[in-house]
């Protein structure tokens, strides 16, 4: 079983005030929050937040929510400091939960407990989902990963990993789509805001790779849940029409 942790920080650059944009008539991180109490391994949920607004819109719909600093570098930097202050209180793990996606999937973050769970030596885990369509195979949007024999990354990037170098050869290859839900042991999850930035994650511009280039390995497991991000305004309606749809259906 594991803590869930849902970063909302107010000041998003492409969409401002993001977790408190109205998704159906209710607060995205509502959204977020409402569907992480949905996963059977996750025994509580807390909104962590930098802003008062979301706050007060968190004990508007009886969420549980706490202030966090505001100069965090990361969303996995505010679960920590949740984490740091919840000591003594049973659980190990922690799970940190994307604020901006309002359709998470309850059964992924399910797989990602387990994942976790299933052996004390994993102290880091993600998720992972075959990508379907070619042209995000060369999306630099679209993160992929390769593994190892034993289910752990090798690698993420925003370039398409494998390269296929000999395309007339009769060679298949599935290309994985990273999916941003993490799941942390209490220690590494504390070690992280300490751990310095390497070269690879300055030039790629992702946080895994601090993990990686300071020697932790990341286990990853498959779901065939993709994730749906609101980003920037555009994504809004899209939402919207995902929500409407899935009530009709």
């Amino acid at each position: 079983m594991a803590i869930a942790v849902i970063p909302a920080r107010y000041a998003a650059t492409r969409l401002p005030g993001k977790p408190l944009v109205s998704l159906a008539g209710k607060p995205m991180i509502q959204r977020v929050w409402e569907r992480t109490q949905q996963a059977k391994r996750i025994t509580r949920t807390i909104i962590a937040t930098d802003d008062e607004r979301i706050l007060k819109a968190a004990a508007a719909f009886g969420a549980e929510a706490v202030m966090t600093r505001s100069e965090h570098r990361s969303g996995s930097e505010r679960v920590a400091e949740v984490a740091l202050h919840k000591a003594g209180e049973g659980e190990e793990i922690f799970v940190n939960v994307q604020g901006d996606e309002p359709l998470v999937e309850p059964d992924a973050i399910d797989t990602l407990v387990e994942a976790i769970d299933s052996e004390e030596s994993v102290a880091v885990a993600t998720l992972m989902v075959p990508i379907t369509k070619p042209a995000d195979i060369m999306d630099p949007n679209i993160v992929k990963v390769v593994l190892d024999f034993d289910g752990n990354a090798l690698y993420f990037s925003r370039a398409p990993i494998p390269w296929v170098r000999d395309r007339e050869a009769p060679v298949h290859v599935q290309h994985m789509k990273h999916l941003g839900l993490y799941a942390f042991r209490r220690a590494a999850l504390l070690d992280f805001p300490t751990l310095p930035l390497g070269d690879l994650e300055r030039i790629e511009q992702l946080e895994q790779l601090r993990w990686m280039e300071n020697g932790y390995k990341i286990r990853v497991a498959e779901t065939h849940y993709d994730s749906v991000s609101v980003d920037v305004p555009e994504d809004v309606a899209r939402v919207e029409q995902l929500l409407r749809n899935a009530r009709s259906a």
